[in-house]
């Protein structure tokens, strides 16, 4: 078997490869029995391929087709005399154990990255050396220690540790038992060639043991390899230039092609057409060459432009989206496949992008249109995904309200039963309650208070929950094996619901059960081989491995509609292609980052470079646009940032623009024309078809009798600022709803620091010292937030807080002390008015009488103290406490003079401010708050006097629990108030 016999062919771009492929085959065996055709043994590159050429057979009716066998399955072959090889799934999971030892001796390696990730990278490396005949020895010869940093160093030698551990083991994995598999088919071939043909198409011969088998194949006398868009207008001097730097351009479409035509000694010119179908636009393909040149030869850009011809024939089957955003764009190919659907047009969007393949099916299905999608829907992202991996991650960290809500809404959770609805009314009812009452991780104590209101229907519900919450908690390490058995517990139970059995739920039915079933039994056949970890790292492995579950629609697709991945493009054939998501890092996809090994050491030691993915999307996006009819769409924005045009397009955009001489400006004119069509269609089925107007600023006016007969204190203010917010707290008994989260915020803080000093000051030893006083002080603190806070990390940064004013608060309560007695602590008080009927309330912080009988007023603040001109203007708690303490408003002092009142911080610096009611020239007494009060409330119940929204806000952009109620945004604080009665 010479290098002479070499039988290699070609396809150019754009034609339908298996429909060609079957023609050429059919043609060569025209004039031979009808069973020669059975004797041919046909290798392809997918099983999609494969499929589409049985259906391009069949399409002539009943005949012998050839052996259809695809490349990959020669490592599966369990007649090959070797052993089945070893799951991925084990070699991941014994690797993660020695990554994990690694990472604990060298903390600074990928700080960041999971084991598992670490670990899933780590078997890539190592399978890409097996496939490509990397051995251990060809490591040895690499010598790093001057020219590279010590990350690299320390990588080789644990990659030499592991791959002699491997190299050892008896156990194949996938990769190097294909390759295995392939030298001996090659060894037995050279002995005894097969007698019937053999013929491998479809492939590129992107991996090592494909590659090894197609020059095999081509070797042979009666083989042959057909290569799908092979690009004939490549010139020898761009053919070249793919090895003309350090390093060899693997991102260029073609450089798969030139290293296997290297392997076999052939150049671009004796290749052989497979069949005589030609490209659907010939004068695109030269374009698209002539755009997709390696770097070092664009210069041909000006000489070879001129060949080009006239460029608006060339680009007249194509059209450019340029979209706003994402939304945009995926509205607009939704347009275009259902005026394809319309036409009776076979289309197909092609992109790697899932997030725009997933819009685009959203969009479509306002037309009742499912499309056939090629790659399915990731498992995690359905029910039964989503549901294993929130029980995962939901036992590795304490369980909050939001997680057990969202748990108990799960469409999963309690299908067993024969009515859901009693499950659902109790989740409602406890997601009240636990949003306004806490805590803020519900435990059994609170679960069962809240079951006793209503035992019939709770008792039972709320035990099954109990018992739930408490197999919730994890270990901090345990065998693998144990946590893939509790997670199965936990879920089934879950899953099942407080009385049914636990094989009657939903979560194994339908696919997307079945699928997610398969992926968690194969990780409990495999969980021996995971040693020990934690809770943590179990929900990052469950996520990791049920990423590589894809559901198929099982709902009736449109024969019309397709959604391919890139790959795919290759074995599909339709009159409408759209190119979509073509923007920098989507495609192509950025190169992942290999922790491993840097680009020189994978040059070295005989790897494929990082580009090499990148160079195979660049053949895939070659034949796309190389269709008869070819959409490119791409949005200027995404989520965070403007986008960078696919460097394809930017190529392609470039070149045609630069040769105006030829029409070149016209024809990217009209492929922007043509796509605006689509752009401009998806802004019309945006546009609302009725305008409405913008809100006017309310002040609604209710009758008088509805209007609040009683305030605290602490809502004047409120009155004054945003009287809409009493407006809607007080008379439509409108309050937000606690968050699903809770967070040890602002107010959290304030209560609790209010009662920490509450419990000192009712339990001050006035014959204790400073430092005694401060010890009690920081036990009490203590005790409170280890009652009241859950958070550890609060609880240590606001109990260093409290250290901080600890000493200076207990010298002044000191001083306090030897000047009055507290009276009146967290006591409400209050004081009524004749005309109109009203009451004020308050509950004062302290109210201390001191020696001379006289009142001093203290008011505990954790933030920063309101100003002299705020007390003065608006905040009039403290005057108003004042004067309720003048009319004998708190039954333990009866009225008494007030001699003063101060504001005590219980942060920054702890210090004391004293109210003086002054503020510049401006002076205001208690009396005078007072009057201004009783006219206020007066005011209010007038018929003609409107609550008005933000009336006088401190901040403009201070959000409210109600501005979505008065739809403040559609008008601004400088818009004038619009009364309204309302009943």
């Amino acid at each position: 078997m010479s290098e002479d016999t070499a039988s290699v062919y070609a396809l150019p771009p754009g034609v339908d490869f298996p429909r060609a492929l079957v023609s050429g085959l059919r043609a060569r065996f025209a004039d031979q029995p009808p069973e020669a055709l059975a004797r041919v043994t046909l290798y392809l590159n997918s099983g999609r391929m494969r499929r589409r050429v049985r259906e391009v057979f069949l399409e002539s009716g009943a005949l012998y087709l050839p052996r259809l066998l695809l490349v990959s399955d020669l490592g599966a072959d369990p007649l090959a005399g070797l052993p089945l090889p070893v799951p991925p799934l084990r070699r991941k999971l014994e690797l993660a154990q020695f990554v994990e030892q690694l990472t604990r001796a060298m903390p600074e390696f990928e700080a960041g990255a999971s084991q598992f990730a670490l670990a899933e990278s780590l078997y890539s490396l190592l399978a890409e050396m097996q496939s490509e005949g990397v051995h251990i020895d060809d490591l040895d010869q690499l010598e790093l220690t001057e020219t590279h940093a010590r990350h690299w160093q320390e990588s080789l030698r644990f990659i030499r540790i592991i791959s002699r551990y491997f190299d050892n083991d008896a156990e194949l994995d996938r990769e190097s038992r294909q390759r295995m598999v392939v030298e001996a088919v090659i060894e037995r071939w050279r002995e005894s060639p097969p007698a019937d043909p053999v013929i491998v198409a479809g492939s590129t011969g992107s991996h090592g043991a494909t590659s090894l088998f197609m020059q095999a194949v081509a070797r042979l006398e009666n083989g042959s390899i057909v290569l799908p868009g092979f690009d004939r207008d490549m010139t020898q001097a761009a053919w070249d230039s793919l090895y003309s730097g350090p390093f060899p351009l693997e991102d260029h479409p073609q450089f798969r092609y030139r290293s296997l035509l290297d392997k076999l000694g052939l150049s671009a010119e004796d290749l052989v057409d497979w069949d005589q179908i030609t490209a659907p636009d010939p004068g695109r393909n030269r374009l698209l060459s002539l755009a997709l040149r390696p770097a070092p030869v664009t210069d041909q850009w000006r000489r070879e432009g001129a060949g080009l011809g006239p460029l608006v024939p060339a680009c007249q089957g194509l059209s450019l989206i340029e979209a706003r955003d994402p939304r945009h764009e995926a509205l607009s190919i939704a347009l275009a496949l259902r005026d394809a659907v319309e036409r009776g047009v076979s289309s197909a969007l092609i992109t790697p992008d899932r997030l725009l393949a997933r819009r685009v099916s959203a969009a479509l299905d306002r037309w009742g249109i499912v499309p056939d999608d090629s790659a399915g829907q990731p498992l995690q992202q359905t029910a039964p995904g989503r549901f294993l991996r929130q029980i995962a991650a939901m036992r590795a960290r304490p369980v909050g309200i939001a997680d057990l809500i969202a748990l108990l809404k799960h469409p999963l959770t309690a299908t067993g039963e024969e009515e859901r609805g009693p499950h659902l009314r109790n989740t409602r009812e406890l997601e009240l309650r636990l949003r306004r009452y806490g805590p803020a991780f519900p435990d059994r104590e609170s679960l069962t208070k809240w079951a006793e209101k209503d035992p019939d229907s709770r008792e039972s519900w709320a035990q099954w929950l109990c018992d739930i919450l408490e197999d919730f908690a994890a270990p901090p390490a345990a065998a693998l094996t144990d946590h893939v058995e509790q997670h199965f517990r936990l879920a089934e139970r879950v899953a099942a619901g407080p009385s049914a059995a636990q094989d009657t739920s939903e979560l194994w039915r339908e696919a997307a059960g079945r699928e997610a079933r398969r992926l968690m039994e194969d990780l409990r056949s495999q969980s021996g081989f995971g040693g020990h970890l934690g809770a943590l790292d179990y929900a990052d492995l469950v996520n990791r491995h049920l990423q590589s579950g894809l559901v198929r629609q099982t709902l009736a697709a449109h024969p019309l509609i397709a959604i391919w991945g890139t790959l795919e493009a290759r074995a599909q054939g339709a009159e409408l292609v759209i190119c979509g998501g073509l923007n920098e890092g989507s495609w192509p996809e950025a190169p992942a980052p290999d922790p491993w090994f840097s680009r020189q050491m994978r040059l070295e030691s005989g790897l494929l470079l990082p580009e090499r993915q990148v160079g195979l999307s660049a053949h895939d996006f070659q034949q796309a646009v190389a269709g008869p009819q070819v959409i490119l769409s791409r949005c200027a924005r995404d989520a965070e940032a403007q986008t960078i045009p696919s460097r394809w397009l930017n190529r392609l955009l470039n070149l045609v623009d630069g040769l105006p001489d030829q029409g070149g400006t016209e024809a990217l004119e009209e492929m922007r024309g043509r796509g605006k069509r689509w752009l401009d269609l998806a802004d019309a089925l945006e546009t609302p078809r009725i305008t409405l107007e913008p809100a006017k600023r309310p002040s609604p006016r209710p009758p008088v009798d509805v209007r609040p007969r009683e305030l605290p204190v602490t809502a004047i203010e409120t009155l004054i600022r945003d009287p809409y917010d009493i407006y809607a707290k007080r008379i439509l008994k409108l309050r937000a709803l606690d968050p699903l989260r809770p967070e040890p915020d602002a107010l959290l803080r304030g209560q609790v620091l209010h009662q920490i000093v509450e419990t000192f000051v009712k339990t001050y030893d006035e014959t204790a010292t400073i430092e005694a006083a401060q010890a009690r002080l920081m036990e009490i603190a203590e005790e409170v937030m280890l009652r009241e806070i859950p958070w550890p990390s609060a609880q240590r940064i606001w109990l260093a807080r409290v250290r901080g004013i600890a000493e200076t608060f207990c010298r002044a309560e000191a001083e306090r002390r030897a000047q009055g007695a507290p009276m009146v602590v967290e006591k409400k008080g209050s004081v009524s008015l004749e005309n109109p009927i009203f009451t004020l309330t308050a509950k004062p912080d302290r109210i201390d009488i001191l020696e001379d009988g006289r009142a001093w007023i203290y008011d505990y603040k954790t933030g920063t103290p309101p100003s002299e001109r705020e007390v003065m203007a608006f905040n009039k708690q403290m005057l108003l406490e004042a004067a309720m303490v003048g009319r004998g408003a708190f039954e333990a002092i009866g009225p008494r003079e007030v001699a003063g009142m101060s504001y005590v911080r219980l942060g920054g610096d702890g210090a004391t401010t004293q109210i003086k009611g002054k503020s510049g020239d401006r002076s205001e007494t208690p009396e005078e708050s007072w009057e201004k009060f009783r006219k206020l409330i007066a005011r209010y119940f007038e018929p003609t006097q409107g609550f008005t929204a933000r009336r006088a806000p401190q901040k403009a952009r201070a959000r409210t629990d109600y501005d979505q109620v008065s739809r403040f945004g559609e008008w601004d604080v400088t818009d004038e108030a619009e009364g309204e009665d309302v009943s």
